[in-house]
């Protein structure tokens, strides 16, 4: 019995690597299309709050 727990801790630990690296590799560029939006948005307003002042 004590034969079968050691062979089954590097088998756990290949699923655990497994279901680790999957989940690393997933697609993560469903939200970039929001987030550079936003930052387009950011932008603009930034460029208009500085294109009255004729300070700089």
């Amino acid at each position: 019995m004590a034969a079968l727990a050691w062979l089954l801790i590097p088998l756990f630990a290949a699923l655990g690597a497994a279901i680790w690296a999957s989940w690393t590799a997933r697609n993560r560029t469903a939200g970039d299309v929001s987030e550079l939006a936003g930052y387009a948005r950011f932008r603009e307003a930034m460029e208009k709050s500085h294109s009255g002042s004729g300070a700089v």
